[in-house]
C-alpha cells in the first residue's frame, strides 16, 4: 500500500482525486509499493527559498524533489520513505501558458517529474535525460494527458 500526503500552500484549487488516481497509476507501471512521500504545492517565493537554502541556487524552479533514499544514512526497511516534491503553482500556471498545455498537463508533468526523481531517475547525461523522460511521456500517455 503506497501512502501519499497532498498539502496545497496555495490558494490554486487542486483535484486532489485526479492527482491521487494518476500519482497510483504511476506507481503501478513503476511497480513500487509500500512507498511513502509527500507533494506539497507552494508559491514561486517559497521555492525559491526552498532552492536558495538547500541547493544553494537564488532562483524560482518549477519542482523541486528530495529523495531520501539518496541519503544512504537513512534507514531502510519495509516502507520505502520517498521523500517530498515541491511544485510551484505559479511557475505550473505560467508553464502551461508558455508551452501551450494546460494547467492539468503541466502539474500532471511536473508531478510525474519529481515522483520519477524520487524513484531514483535522473537528467543529469543525455542517456538518463532520454530515459527519464520518455518515461515521463509513457506514463502520461498511458494516463490519458497527452499534449
Amino acid at each position: 500500500m503506497n501512502t501519499f500526503a497532498i498539502i496545497n500552500q496555495t490558494d490554486y484549487e487542486i483535484n486532489v482525486k485526479e492527482l491521487e488516481d494518476l500519482l497510483n497509476y504511476a506507481l503501478k507501471k513503476e511497480k513500487i509499493q509500500n512507498a511513502e512521500f509527500n507533494i506539497i504545492f507552494v508559491d514561486n517565493e517559497k521555492i525559491k527559498e526552498i532552492n536558495r537554502q538547500y541547493r544553494g541556487i537564488d532562483k524560482v524552479t518549477d519542482v523541486i524533489s528530495f529523495a531520501l533514499e539518496d541519503d544512504r544514512t537513512f534507514p531502510i526497511s519495509d516502507i520505502r520513505m520517498l521523500g517530498d516534491i515541491f511544485v510551484s503553482v505559479d511557475k505550473m500556471k505560467t508553464q502551461a501558458q508558455e508551452y501551450g498545455t494546460g494547467e492539468k498537463r503541466e502539474c500532471a508533468f511536473l508531478i510525474i517529474h519529481g515522483l520519477l526523481h524520487l524513484l531514483g531517475y535522473d537528467h543529469m547525461t543525455k542517456d538518463e535525460e532520454k530515459i527519464m523522460f520518455k518515461r515521463q511521456e509513457e506514463i502520461l500517455d498511458g494516463y490519458g494527458i497527452t499534449r
